[in-house]
């Protein structure tokens, strides 16, 4: 394959993906943190500082800041938009065409992984010209220096962001990790990179922080400050007083950590080739022996039907409303919805969510049964994703357009979602009736309506599995560190009460995920008229 017909490949495959709303999405939280990663002057909240200083906002430490942060955010959201290349040649039928070209399976991995790269790095630059506006914004310093503006970006974001492209088309390629459990064990290795990444012993140079942290060291014990207790830190955090600032102008680049990246590029690209030795670019000869052509040709068994080509779309006649007992009805669609929910479901999951009860309810309350929760209401991710998508992914939204309540359809998918979410916490809630803790069962009821209420309009809305399977994972971590503002059920607690928003107001959130539910419903069936 030349490289002009490898790249011509690559960028087919970046323009279709920048046409997803996923990738827009991704895009505007990439610039929003931008914003974040250089708060304006006065503000008491950071996410980069050494102690209590942080530096003035020039090329340089504005340039390291967002893109610290951006590699943080990209390794972590970028991995579900890349994700699903392999997967939409075959069920387009592309790669059976693929087959029949001399198209080797390992120039085919190269081009999905430059595509995949090619739409991570145009998100890594959207966020590096975001930085170039932040530092005029913010007014310290005007003096634009683009070398020492980019050259984070080359050393920090883009070695990691190969690394996010490539794990993408290796995590496709392998069964068992091509659906959702590869998506949900995403986050928790980009978890892993995020803390570990930030130690100084971090393989080939981890996130990239060592030397932004040393030089930011050297510049401030220059001037004399006292650094004995203070510790670097990267991620959103609250400060009582804004910090100090601290002129730092750069740094040179360090051999050794040029070289830590290149080989971190290395690994990204052997992480992309890798799946060649079982992946066989959709040829069907691979799993069966082909045809001979001495092989005499099977006689019909009727004669031949003319092809006639299938009408583009079909609408049904909706049934009248008076076929529709509203309680009844209802009832049995719940039913059923609940029963295509959990299908599919293995024996040791029940057995894994039933194993759950004891810790419940042995384990101290109320430390043990808020971690037993977070736990319950982590495992069935997958099963949550499938709210609002299901329909789309077996292709019956034909048949569902003759129900004649399309809302209460709707109301039923959500309503399967919090059978499973009452199933899954049933444990700490009989632990928390037990203990006359009517707070905590209060937050525990609207914990329970508003993660299907989520899943169900974020199914809806972008109609796939992933946007709920990358955002979910992020707000329940935050929710096991303390992060009150966001605790949807209930856990966080200051001094024995409450700390989170209150069930009423997870309450109030979860309408307005159903009403963001019935309007995406609505728009579709009206698009398909």
């Amino acid at each position: 394959m030349t490289p002009r017909a490898l790249l011509t490949l690559a960028l087919g495959d970046f323009r279709y993906r920048a046409r997803r709303p996923a990738y827009a999405m991704t895009l505007l939280a990439a610039v929003g943190l931008g914003a974040l990663a250089v708060p304006a002057v006065g503000t008491r909240w950071s996410v980069l500082n050494l102690g209590d200083y942080r530096g003035v906002y020039n090329s340089a430490y504005v340039g390291w800041s967002t893109a610290l942060a951006g590699a943080l955010w990209l390794t972590l959201a970028g991995f579900y938009v890349v994700r699903g290349a392999v997967a939409r040649d075959e069920s387009t039928g592309v790669g059976r065409l693929l087959a029949t070209t001399p198209l080797r399976s390992t120039a085919y991995l190269a081009a999905k992984f430059l595509g995949n790269l090619a739409v991570l790095g145009s998100m890594a630059a959207a966020l590096a010209g975001t930085a170039l506006v932040l530092q005029l914004t913010r007014g310290e310093s005007t003096d634009v220096d683009p070398v020492a503006l980019l050259t984070p970006y080359l050393l920090v974001t883009l070695p990691l962001l190969a690394v996010t492209a490539g794990a993408a088309l290796l995590v496709e390629t392998v069964p068992g990790l091509r659906g959702g459990l590869g998506n949900a064990l995403w986050f928790f290795v980009a978890l892993a990179v995020a803390l570990g990444g930030q130690s100084p012993t971090a393989p080939l140079g981890g996130l990239g922080v060592r030397p932004f942290v040393a030089s930011m060291r050297d510049a401030l014990v220059a001037r004399n400050v006292d650094l004995s207790d203070a510790e670097f830190s990267l991620g959103l955090t609250s400060r009582a007083h804004p910090l100090q600032t601290v002129q730092w102008n750069g740094m040179g680049v360090d051999p050794t950590f040029a070289a830590d990246r290149l080989l971190l590029v290395l690994v990204a690209v052997l992480l992309a080739l890798l799946p060649a030795f079982w992946f066989h670019r959709f040829d069907p000869s691979r799993g069966a022996a082909p045809l001979r052509l001495t092989d005499p040709a099977p006689e019909p068994l009727a004669a031949p039907v003319p092809h006639r080509p299938a009408p583009p779309y079909t609408a049904l006649t909706p049934l009248p409303q008076a076929a529709v007992v509203p309680g009844r009805t209802f009832g049995r669609l719940l039913a059923g919805e609940v029963r295509i929910l959990l299908q599919g479901l293995p024996r040791w999951c029940w057995l894994l969510l039933a194993a759950l009860v004891l810790p419940a309810l042995v384990l101290p309350y109320p430390a043990g049964t808020r971690g037993v929760l977070l736990l319950a209401w982590l495992l069935p991710l997958l099963l949550w994703s499938r709210l609002g998508t299901q329909r789309e992914e077996y292709g019956v939204d034909t048949l569902l357009g003759a129900y004649p309540a399309p809302r209460g359809r709707v109301l039923a998918e959500w309503a399967a979602g919090v059978v499973l979410s009452a199933l899954t916490g049933a444990g700490p809630a009989v632990r928390i009736v037990l203990a006359a803790d009517w707070p905590m069962l209060a937050s525990w009821v609207g914990g329970a309506l508003f993660v299907p209420a989520l899943g169900l309009a974020l199914g809806l809305v972008s109609r796939s599995h992933r946007l709920f399977q990358m955002l979910y994972p992020p707000l329940w971590y935050l929710v096991l560190n303390g992060t009150a503002a966001l605790d949807f059920m209930g856990v966080v607690r200051r001094h024995g009460h409450l700390a989170g928003p209150g069930p009423l107001a997870v309450t109030a959130l979860t309408a307005a995920l159903l009403a963001v539910a019935l309007v995406a419903d609505s728009a579709r069936r009206t698009v398909r008229r």
